[in-house]
Order: C-alpha cells, then structure tokens, then sequence
C-alpha cells in the first residue's frame, strides 16, 4: 500500500519573488508526476489570502489564510522569500504564526529572504543559516545570535533548512526529494525540469565561471563563455585569440593584467571546475568526465586534479558528491 503523501504548506507574503515559491513548487508536483502518486500535497497559504502580488506584479489565487489553530501540523512548511523592508504588519503576522506553530512542524524551509521569518521568530538561534548573498550582512547584524554562513547555497540545521537567493530553492528542494525518494528520483527530476547542473548545498552562490565572467575586461568578454562551449575541444591559445578577434601575444597580455594567468592557465582552471561539478553532480566514469573536459587522458586527468585541489577525484567524489543528509 501506498504510503499517506506529506502535506507541504507554502507561506508567502505580498512582494515575494514568484519563483521562491514557483520553483520549489514545480519540483515536489514534478515528483508527483515521476512517482505516479501524490507524495507531496501542496497547500498555498499567508496573511494576504485569498490572492496575493508577487514581487513583480503577478497575482497569485488561492492563497488560504493562516490557521488559527493547528490540530493536524504539516510536514513541511516552506517560507518563501519575504520583503525585507516592506509589507512590515503582514510579515510580522507570519513571524507570529511561525513562532507558535513551527515547533510541532517536522521540517521547516526557508527560500532566499524567508530565513529574516524564520530568525524573527527565534528559529535560527544558535544555528547555521543563510540567504541570499545580498542580504547576508543585514542578517548577521539584525539576529547576532544566528550563525549566518555563506558555504554553500542551501544549509541544514537539524530540522531547518536554509537556502541562498532565488534557484537555490529548487536545489535545496531537490535534496529533500533526494532524502524522501532516493538519488534517482531527484535527478530524474532535475532533468524534467530541463537543469543545466543540479546543485550541490556545499557550491557557493556564484560559480567560479560566473565571477570570472563579471570580472572580464571589454578585451576579454566571453572568454569564459567561449572555453566552456569548446571544454572537450583543444583550447590553443591561437584559437582563443581567433575566437576573440586579438593576436595571441595581446591575449597573453590581457590574461595576465587582468586575470593574474596565461590562457593556458585559464583553460585549466574551467576545465578543473567543469570536472568538480562532475563529480559532485553526476555518476559519469572518470573516463567519461575526462572526455568532457579535455583533461588529456585519465592519468593526466587524476595527476592535474589532485595537484591542483589535493585530493584525488576518487576522494573528491566521495566528499562532495550530492546526496541528502543522514
């Protein structure tokens, strides 16, 4: 016999963003839809109902009050985003909610901004936390007693979970899946939901390409975008330059003034990240990621990785490797 689904309450308030609650939602009902039953029953709800403006003027119905009474808790309580600095009454009545019922809650979420609900209702005291990256000053400085960390782009806490801006609720919902059904049913998952990469709670906000690109120069814009379409590729430093529209000595130039590197050095340091990603994210043979990296043969694959993290892939996978916690 089937077992009962878990009842999966989202709280939101005026001005959230749309996919604090959109994204996470499409994974647990796209779960259903793998499973072929209800494992997850969803219930929007607020302070706002029965509709409420999302953070870009789209209005969302159905929006059921907060109960005044909760004989029969959820499982999962998910806070989406909230404004920080508006709708002040309406967020106050969620805190106040929260800090009476959460207690009886088995596991409690919060996507981007929501964890300002969860630390206002004295949740978070004494435990690791996060949030976007933009507000995570204002979070240290407003709840002192919370640990708030920037390690990863979702934390777990005993029961609390925790996510960074935005995507990172899809990420941190589809380690919950991983928890609930198993490795195979959150990355089936992740490739309904068309993934590029699904994410790992250990990956900072920003990848090391992204930061890479903001900091490109006019001369060199695109460079990493470029390598990272051309990764299995031989990547001379003739047809980086080509690809760019410069000579190979002013691309030389460039690397180094801007970058501290050569584009050979470049090249490495993408093609290791692109393999890190590998070995958290998927199954794939080392065979198979040292193809799609270019990192030569499998022998020159482990000896350039482990001198360039000191671990060897092997070891690197077993450490980071996506899965829920225990």
């Amino acid at each position: 016999m089937a077992s009962r689904g878990k009842r999966v309450w989202f709280a939101l308030v005026p001005g959230t963003g749309l996919l604090n609650i959109a994204g996470p939602w499409e994974v647990l009902g796209h779960t259903n839809d793998v499973l072929g039953r209800t494992a997850y029953e969803l219930e929007l709800m607020g302070p706002c109902g029965p509709s409420a403006q999302t953070g870009h003027g789209l209005t969302l119905s159905g929006v059921r009050p907060l109960p005044r009474s909760v004989p029969h808790p959820p499982d999962v309580l998910v806070i989406a985003g909230a404004p920080v600095r508006r709708s002040p009454e309406v967020t106050q009545e969620l805190v106040v909610w929260v800090a009476r019922f959460a207690a009886r809650i088995p596991c409690v979420v919060s996507i981007c901004t929501g964890a300002f609900v969860l630390c206002a209702a004295g949740l978070l005291d004494g435990k690791r936390a996060t949030t976007h990256w933009s507000f995570l000053k204002e979070l240290r400085a407003r709840f002192p007693k919370v640990e708030v960390v920037d390690e990863g782009i979702f934390v777990r806490d005993g029961r609390i979970w925790t996510s960074a801006g935005v995507t990172a609720g899809i990420d941190l919902t589809l380690a919950l899946v991983e928890r609930d059904h198993g490795h195979e049913v959150a990355m089936t998952v992740a490739k309904r939901l068309v993934l590029f990469l699904r994410r790992s709670g250990h990956q900072a906000q920003f990848s090391g390409a992204l930061q890479r690109q903001e900091q490109e120069p006019p001369q060199l814009r695109n460079i990493s975008g470029f390598v990272l379409e051309h990764l299995a590729e031989p990547l001379s430093v003739q047809r980086l330059a080509r690809a760019l529209a410069m000579s190979s000595r002013s691309l030389s130039r460039h690397c180094s003034e801007h970058f501290g590197v050569s584009p050979a050095a470049l090249v490495r340091r993408l093609r290791i990240d692109e393999a890190r990603r590998l070995l958290e994210e998927t199954a794939l043979p080392l065979k198979e990621i040292t193809a799609r990296t270019g990192i030569g043969d499998e022998s020159t694959f482990w000896r350039v990785f482990t001198r360039r993290l000191g671990v060897t892939p092997a070891a690197y996978r077993e450490r980071f490797r996506s899965s829920a916690p225990g």
